[in-house]
């Protein structure tokens, strides 16, 4: 526990990190959203930070893009980077 910040836990870096519950930032599509650090079904974290249901989202990690799945979990921890596209592919 940080001394300074009780609201904070120590990382594996000895960083501090927020605890579950609290709210994180990310980003998405290049704007910055706060919300509640914690697991997430894709399908409701797009509507929280305001992405149209339409649309693909993809997690940006180690600079590549992750596709999500709408029914996948996701564990938000704080800095995540998200982007939205419109859907690819579709009937022949």
């Amino acid at each position: 526990m940080d001394e300074l910040n009780p609201m904070a836990e120590q990382g594996k870096e000895g960083h501090p990190h927020p605890r579950p519950g609290h709210d994180v930032a990310v980003t998405v599509d290049g704007v910055k959203h706060e919300v509640r650090r914690g697991d997430y079904v894709v399908s409701q974290f797009k509507k929280l930070v305001s992405v149209d249901a339409a649309r693909e989202l993809d997690e940006v990690v180690h600079g590549e893009f992750k596709p999500l799945d709408d029914n996948a979990h996701i564990d938000i921890k704080g800095g995540e980077i998200f982007v939205s596209h419109v859907r690819t592919g579709g009937s022949s």
